[in-house]
Order: structure tokens, then C-alpha cells, then sequence
């Protein structure tokens, strides 16, 4: 039926190209019984359930069938039939046998009249054809082709990227997340084909496909950076004709917190201090990679002045970053009554002017 002998659509439907919606519907119904995967076997069912599927899709649609018919130039044409001559009347003057028309006849007369309507239609055929035409047709049946075979190659099921936001503490002790993601899965009933036993699948509704939603664990390491993608192997959507699942890439972003910021394995920590424990030189607290470290104040500590702490900082690939702490001061906003009384006797016994360098101008 096809121009390059491969096995029609209505070769694999086991019908005639002349058969109706009603013929093409029963046929594949038959057919999918005998070859869908959950009832036979053998290796070849798939494969075999794959193409009854696609040829009724084809076959079912008007448009595209007429579409199929004319690139793979199969032609429906209706001869009349021969009529019959009326034999002669015998008489006794006339003993010669008279020919009846028979079955054989009708038959031979119909297939010589297809044979030469059939020749006469594709002359015409060929004279209505231009080379535009032709290239085209040859485009369409090569892009066809092509479209057919990488669709029974196996397919790698799609990615998925996603974002989330993590704090700087996860970023220093690391964590772990559950995240939902939504994703698709090839039906099982239909397996991608969208049709089971001539109608639309119930269980995806015609599309081959339904959509999940998959409850993913991730495991956040120490030390991980803002901007980073981390990959989940095999979490995607699912693979197509046996190919593997896709992967799941999960973007980190660090959330901007005021004290505290990173800059590659280096952590920067701003802490307020008290004026008395920048004045008297205090050991303060500070939270650290692993736990927490004691930071001694000198005397005389300035608001802004930095201290480097090496070794505290991130840890990877062996590696170890530092810990800068800047220190500011800041004033208590709820002051007991002592303590305001003991900031007045501090201003009048203090002989300092912190403001004899300030002026203005240039």
C-alpha cells in the first residue's frame, strides 16, 4: 500500500483502505486485546501494541487520514461495475452454445477496468505534480520517518529545576529538607498511547501522561554557597520507551541577614557589644562553625574595629576559612535608674572630648 513497502497502517489494523470508522474501531479493539502488554507477554507485544495504537490514532481521524492516504499515495476510487450482456435467446435453427456471463467474467472485467482507470488516474497524478510539490512530499515523508523511529528510541525523562532559601545558621551546620515536586509520570493503563480499546484512557484522560507530586528528601551540606545547584539523579519526570528518569536541580539561595554574610569559605559576623565591655576589655560569645568560641576584648575597644579569628570559619575540600568579627557599640534601650545615674557620674568625673578632631569643611 505504501510507495516504500513498509507495512501500512492498514496492513497493521488488518484492514482495507477502503474500510470505515465503524471496521477501523472494531479492528483495532480486536487487536489491542490480543497485544496490549498486560495480557500477552512476549517481547514483541509492546512494540506491536505501540503501532496498533498509532495506526488507529492515524486511521480514526478524518483529516489525518486523508493526510496519510495522499503522502503514502493510496487512492479510493470507485469503478462501476460491468454490466452483464443479456444472452441470446437460443433457437431451434441455432445449436451453437451461447456464453453466460459468469462470476470469473464480471471479476476479469472489473479488474481490467480498474487496472486502466487506476493507470489513467495516476497519469493524471503525475501531471499535476511539480517539482515543489515532490520536494515537499519527500520532506514530509523523511520528517516522518525521522519523528517514527526517534520515537521508539529511548527517551530521557525531562529536568526539573527548582529554588529554595536556606539560613546562614544551615549554611554553617548544614540540614535537611523535604521538598515537594511536581512532576509527570507516564500512565500505566494506556503506557503514553492515550487510548485503551478505542476510547480516550480514563486514568489520564487522553494524555498519556499524569502529573504527581513526589516527596523528596535533601540533604543540604555544611558549607554550601549562595547560587549553588545541587542535583538529585533520577527524582525528575519519568523516562520515555525505557529511557532513564530526568534529575531535579535545586538552586540555594542564602538568606541576607544584616550580622552575618559569606565570602567564599570566610565568614563575616557583626556583634554589638556593650560600652562597658568595649571600655573594660570583656570576653564575649560568638556562635562558630562548631559550636561556639570565646573572642577577649582589649581595652579601649572602638565601635567598628574588626578581629580576625583563623580557622573558624567554613570547612571544604579540606580547607578551612577565618572568622571576622566587627564589633559595634550600642547602648542599652531600657537603662535601670542605677545605671543612668552611674552615666551621670560618669560624665561629670570624664575629662575626654572625643569630638577635638571633628570639624567641618574641607
Amino acid at each position: 500500500m505504501a510507495f516504500n513497502g513498509v507495512k501500512s497502517y492498514y496492513d497493521i489494523l488488518e484492514v482495507s483502505a477502503s474500510a470505515d470508522n465503524a471496521e477501523i474501531k472494531s479492528a483495532y479493539r480486536k487487536l489491542a486485546r490480543k497485544y496490549h502488554p498486560d495480557v500477552n507477554k512476549s517481547p514483541e507485544a509492546i512494540d506491536l501494541f505501540k503501532q496498533i495504537t498509532i495506526a488507529y490514532e492515524t486511521l480514526s481521524d478524518e483529516s489525518k487520514r486523508h493526510q496519510y492516504d495522499i503522502i503514502n499515495g493510496i487512492f479510493k476510487t470507485t469503478f462501476p461495475q460491468s454490466e452483464c450482456p443479456e444472452p441470446r435467446k437460443s433457437t431451434k435453427s441455432d445449436n451453437r452454445d451461447i456464453k453466460s456471463c459468469n462470476a470469473q467474467d464480471i471479476s476479469k472485467t472489473r479488474y481490467n477496468d480498474e487496472n486502466k482507470n487506476a493507470k489513467t488516474d495516476n497519469k493524471k497524478n503525475k501531471k499535476r505534480i511539480s517539482p515543489l510539490m515532490a520536494f515537499r512530499y519527500w520532506c514530509a515523508r523523511f520528517k516522518k520517518h525521522r519523528q517514527e523511529r526517534n520515537n521508539k528510541k529511548p527517551q530521557k525523562g525531562q529536568d526539573i529545576t527548582t529554588d529554595i532559601t536556606i539560613s546562614p545558621d544551615e549554611v554553617m551546620t548544614g540540614s535537611q529538607r523535604i521538598l515537594n515536586i511536581r512532576t509527570t509520570v507516564t500512565c500505566e493503563k494506556c503506557f503514553g498511547h492515550k487510548f485503551t480499546n478505542g476510547d480516550k484512557c480514563s486514568e489520564c484522560g487522553g494524555k498519556g501522561v499524569i502529573t504527581d507530586t513526589k516527596k523528596i528528601k535533601l540533604t543540604i551540606p555544611k558549607g554550601v554557597k549562595d547560587g549553588a545547584k545541587l542535583r538529585l539523579k533520577g527524582a525528575g519526570a519519568s523516562g520515555k520507551n525505557g529511557g532513564p528518569n530526568g534529575d531535579v536541580y535545586v538552586k540555594i539561595r542564602v538568606e541576607i541577614k544584616t550580622q552575618v554574610h559569606f565570602d567564599k569559605l570566610n565568614i563575616y559576623y557583626n556583634v554589638p557589644i556593650t560600652p562597658f565591655e568595649a571600655a573594660l576589655g570583656e570576653e564575649i560569645t560568638i556562635p562558630a562553625f562548631d559550636g561556639t568560641i570565646k573572642l577577649k576584648l582589649p581595652k579601649n575597644t572602638t565601635s567598628g574595629q574588626k578581629f580576625r579569628l583563623a580557622k573558624q570559619g567554613l570547612k571544604k575540600n579540606g580547607k578551612i576559612g577565618d572568622l571576622i568579627v566587627t564589633v559595634t557599640i550600642e547602648i542599652p534601650q531600657d537603662l535601670s535608674d542605677d545605671e543612668v545615674k552611674l552615666y551621670e557620674q560618669l560624665k561629670n568625673i570624664s575629662s575626654v572630648n572625643v569630638r577635638k578632631n571633628f570639624g567641618y569643611g574641607s
